[in-house]
């Protein structure tokens, strides 16, 4: 497959090329968009600029069409698939949701069982509420002192596959969004040996296609599909990803999955911006890359010079349930100065005009890549030491567990589907849950449809409002109410 590389020019970006040809044609518009090249809503134009809204267009005969491509969009999606060394490469608009959700159908129907660490996206388990599969969940250690669920250890892995010989796919991680990499390779090779399929979910993980020294990307390990979010590392433009394929999935019926659920008006700012992403990346990631590695390890140490903090790194590897670590994570351990992270992120947004990626009950999370500027991580590394000399307390009565094991009582299909009744959150204690309950972002839940809630569930649901968590997933806004099945 790598001999491919010699064929294609990575140079070229035929989406956007297409889409330059087209606005000098000066054709006149008689199709939708209603807004005619941004001259229909000159207040949308004004704000986004005529360039963006003339090429805001719909498919048609010279651009290609997203659901059958045969000309420009297949020409980038093979330019994709040799940058990323996929077989195949599919263009996606609906966000790495999307990716997410089409890999899971594409491996798996009703009854089917599929293993997965439960720390997924809460995309993951929608999907399998899609398409009716049953979860064999493989509950992944936990860092005591961090609170945080690592990755999938080779034994448990293993365990799983031998006691549920007809699961037909397993699904990893690739990282967490803490940075944390199980052994993929193994994993991989667990799965082909037991006539299963591996999927890697690498929403977080584009860069690892083009970096030296970071951890194995999903195709490189010789997975079978993977999810790439190409607009959080790899810098198009939001909503923006790539579905990847490997030579034993057969790409006719992935895409066939794919026009199941995905627009039939794929946006061309969305697709060319993958298009010249992916031809900045193939260029020029690995030199980006290595900087931004480069800046991040600066950053964890200043901040681990402050006192207080902990921004965690390769030092955690164990070789199994963190088999590697992601540099570019500039992930930081916020209880030992007496705040949760959730606080912390709140101060840096409030008070210092830094908006970092995430905060949850121990930890926060500064997504670093190819648009942040040393200047910048300075700024940040003073706001910390600043907050540490600010707000420092005991930190007594703080939470620190972010994962809790769950009881699976019904497929998350029949949870969600199932006759519900509402009640007042503490009156939930024991019964099943019908929906979704978690902190956004990082968007795995703490509740999924078809787990039994418990006290300890209660308690951390309780807790994260009060630290001002961002909560969804729930009928009921406020939280106040959980769906429960009859």
């Amino acid at each position: 497959m790598q001999s491919r590389r010699y064929h294609y020019d990575q140079q070229r970006a035929p989406i956007y090329e297409a889409l330059e040809r087209f606005r000098q044609m000066r054709v006149v518009p008689f199709d939708v968009p209603g807004h005619k090249r941004g001259r229909g809503n000159p207040e949308l134009t004004a704000f986004l600029g005529e360039k963006c809204v003339g090429v805001d267009v719909n498919s048609m005969k010279p651009l290609d069409n997203l659901c059958h491509p045969v000309s420009v969009i297949r020409e980038a999606e093979d330019l994709a698939a040799d940058a990323f060394g996929a077989e195949h490469a599919f263009l996606m608009v609906g966000g790495t949701t999307s990716a997410v959700q089409s890999m899971v159908l594409t491996a798996c129907k009703q009854g089917d069982e599929i293993i997965l660490p439960r720390n997924v996206h809460r995309s993951v388990i929608n999907a399998l509420v899609l398409c009716g599969a049953v979860p064999v969940y493989v509950n992944p250690e936990v860092d005591q002192r961090l609170g945080i669920s690592l990755g999938m250890s080779r034994d448990q892995v293993q365990r799983a596959i031998r006691e549920h010989p007809r699961a037909v796919a397993v699904l990893v991680n690739n990282p967490t969004y803490y940075g944390i990499c199980s052994d993929l390779r193994a994993i991989v090779r667990m799965a082909h040996e037991a006539g299963m399929l591996c999927l890697a979910d690498e929403a977080h993980g584009t860069h690892f296609y083009f970096g030296g020294g970071l951890p194995v990307s999903a195709m490189a390990a010789g997975a079978d599909m993977a999810a790439v979010s190409m607009h959080k590392s790899g810098g198009s433009l939001t909503q923006s990803s790539f579905l990847l394929t490997g030579p034993g999935v057969h790409a006719g019926y992935v895409r066939q999955i794919i026009n199941l659920t995905q627009t039939t008006s794929g946006s061309y700012l969305l697709m060319s911006s993958l298009d010249i992403s992916r031809r900045n990346l193939a260029l020029r990631g690995r030199q980006v890359f290595h900087q931004v590695a480069d800046m991040a390890e600066y950053a964890r140490e200043e901040i681990n010079a402050i006192g207080g903090y902990y921004a965690f790194g390769k030092e955690l590897i164990n070789g199994n349930s963190i088999f590697d670590f992601d540099t570019t994570k500039l992930s930081v351990h916020t209880l030992d100065i007496g705040l949760a992270g959730i606080e912390v992120y709140d101060i840096l947004r409030d008070e210092y005009d830094i908006q970092i990626e995430f905060g949850d009950i121990g930890n926060i999370l500064a997504y670093l890549s190819m648009g942040d500027r040393p200047q910048e991580l300075e700024r940040l590394v003073s706001a910390l030491a600043e907050i540490r000399r600010r707000y420092h307390t005991d930190g007594t009565g703080l939470l620190s567990q972010e994962y809790i094991d769950p009881d699976v009582v019904i497929t998350p299909q029949e949870a969600f589907y199932a006759d519900k009744e509402s009640l007042p959150l503490r009156e939930t204690e024991g019964r099943v849950c019908s929906e979704f309950v978690m902190c956004y972002p990082p968007g795995i839940p703490i509740l999924a449809p078809g787990e039994r809630i418990t006290g300890d569930i209660l308690d951390y649901i309780e807790y994260a409002k009060c630290k001002g968590c961002s909560m969804t997933g729930p009928e009921d806004p406020e939280i106040n109410y959980l769906n429960v099945v009859k």
